[in-house]
């Protein structure tokens, strides 16, 4: 989508408008005096967080091999 420009006073009178017209995506930039000083945008949904000790329970189930043993492996695989 475009961007959108409106002064810092219109925007003050139309806040609730702006943020929905950004969260559905469009992106307006607000300026004071001719200038641009912020833009409003989409924010992105937060990340879940990581369980660490669930990842530690599937790396640890995994095994490991030896440093020398992956090379190898991952070497031999990459031939022919």
């Amino acid at each position: 989508m475009s961007e959108s420009t409106i002064s810092l006073a219109s925007a003050k009178a139309r806040l609730s408008e702006l943020a929905e017209r950004a969260a559905a995506g469009e992106s307006i930039l607000i300026t004071k005096r001719g200038k641009a000083v912020v833009r409003l945008s989409h924010a992105a949904p937060a990340k879940k967080p990581i369980d660490v000790r669930a990842l530690q329970a599937v790396t640890d189930a995994q095994g490991r091999a030896s440093d020398q043993d992956f090379i190898r492996c991952f070497r031999d695989d990459a031939r022919y």
